[in-house]
């Protein structure tokens, strides 16, 4: 048996206050093994990407146990869990979320020149040169296309060789070929270095290529035959 890169147990999340409140995650629990690639699936409002910045530490839970790499993150200070984030989780989002007036280059240097990498550009060239783009280094991303873009904030995600790695709708913003491409690139760099991959998707296609699907309804985490090792 696998160790599990991800436990989160019993956890609640409500997003707002009185009148407008709204209780998004109810009694969530999860368990997924280091390595595996696991697609979550839903309607729009299920809860799917809020679970991701859970897993993210972006989102601060009102209850329940979240347990990233063996380490447990809920509860901890701002300042913790963004240096836990940088060392251990790389998150690829639907935007890109590039920063518009550095180059291809700088962007994927970011995380590193944060974590006071010794080499952060060095490191970066590596990481574009993996994704395909080592000829577009110097571009900033208004004059790169989506799939480039895409391709850049992968490179971002990777360079500090995390041990999760967390996708938001990563072809939603692309056309049918660029977004295969793209998902072809996640698989194989998740596999490649061994890193557990969670995607939210609206696509069937791109969950069915993961381990395991998980499906989420009204904040909570569908029973199903399929869902092993998963409870609600």
């Amino acid at each position: 048996m696998k160790e599990a890169a991800i436990r989160m147990k019993d956890v609640s999340l409500t997003l707002g206050e009185g009148a407008s409140s709204v209780h998004v995650l109810k009694g969530v629990s999860l368990e997924v093994a280091s390595g595996e690639a696991t697609g979550i699936i839903g309607p729009s409002g299920s809860g799917k990407s809020t679970l991701l910045m859970v897993l993210a530490g972006l989102e601060h839970v009102d209850s329940g146990e979240v347990w990233i790499a063996g380490q447990r993150i809920d509860g901890r200070s701002e300042d913790e869990i963004a240096a836990f984030r940088g060392r251990s989780v790389g998150i690829v989002f639907q935007s890109f979320h590039l920063i518009p007036n550095m180059t291809a280059l700088e962007n994927v240097a970011v995380p590193l020149e944060l974590a006071g990498h010794p080499d952060p550009f060095g490191v970066a060239a590596r990481e574009l040169a993996a994704v395909g783009l080592s000829e577009r280094i110097t571009h900033y991303p208004g004059e790169l296309s989506g799939g480039e873009q895409q391709r850049v904030a992968i490179a971002r995600a990777l360079a500090p060789e995390p041990k999760l790695l967390i996708a938001d709708e990563p072809t939603g913003n692309l056309d049918q070929a660029t977004g295969k491409q793209i998902a072809d690139l996640l698989f194989h760099k998740a596999e490649e270095r061994g890193m557990t991959l969670v995607l939210v998707t609206h696509d069937p296609s791109l969950a069915a290529r993961c381990t395991r699907q998980i499906a989420m309804r009204s904040g909570r985490i569908e029973s199903a035959p399929e869902l092993a090792a998963v409870s609600a």
